[in-house]
């Protein structure tokens, strides 16, 4: 019997979905930007490791004595450690990241000459440096199209319908790249966050005064269970 090719997915509606998304959220949140304080590359390498399992508040807060102590990459990757780690610590998961953050100044001392790489596969190629930090940097340090699948936006791209039922984070990234135009990518991930942060909060999503309700699946299926009752 004959392989039966898979029919090639319809992503019109999607992609028109996407387009609202945007337009939208762009007029709720016109200065999209980054929430990790930084003024340099490499700053924002090393906060955006700290913020996993953390607020980026409480991190801006703890790299203000970390920079200060250490200003500049050769600095960083000079300290041991465990003098890193004393710093961090109040970020949780102090041992790893420190670990991290100090193997990753060095390679970039040693290898790059204390720059970050500007490709994409270079930075995942760094310690500690995974899919989400790498888009990061190469949209909001290098202004690439890069998508960031942090835990807002696939939460809010399943309930908005954008995906359907997709959890991991590369898969929801290679689903947006399919519907989403590269060059909005970067600031619509930050106006996620936001939307998330001010409106769409994971307990108790306030459908009523969202600006999405209208086009977002979990708010048209809410309202049609409370219909119901």
């Amino acid at each position: 019997m004959p392989v039966r090719k898979k029919a090639p997915e319809d992503l019109t509606a999607k992609k028109a979905l996407a387009l609202e998304v945007i337009d939208r959220l762009k007029k709720e949140y016109p200065d999209a930007g980054c929430t990790l304080d930084y003024d340099h590359a490499w700053q924002l390498l090393v906060s955006v490791r700290l913020a996993a399992q953390c607020t980026d508040a409480r991190v801006n807060i703890v790299v203000e004595d970390l920079f200060a102590k250490y200003p500049n990459v050769a600095a960083l990757a000079a300290a041991e450690p465990e003098d890193i780690e004393a710093i961090v610590k109040p970020c949780g998961l102090g041992h790893s990241k420190a670990r991290d953050i100090s193997a990753c100044m060095r390679v970039l001392r040693d290898k790059y000459g204390c720059q970050v790489p500007t490709t994409f596969e270079e930075l995942l190629a760094l310690p500690g440096v995974g899919r989400k930090s790498a888009n990061l940097i190469m949209g909001d340090v290098f202004g690439k199209p890069a998508i960031v699948t942090d835990t807002h936006c696939i939460r809010l791209c399943n309930k908005i319908g954008l995906v359907d039922g997709i959890k991991e984070p590369q898969k929801v990234e290679m689903a947006l790249w399919k519907i989403v135009p590269p060059e909005e990518g970067s600031d619509l991930c930050h106006r996620f966050v936001m939307h998330g942060r001010a409106v769409c909060n994971a307990r108790k999503p306030e459908c009523e005064k969202c600006c999405l309700k209208d086009i977002c699946r979990f708010a048209r299926e809410t309202a049609g269970q409370s219909a119901e009752l």
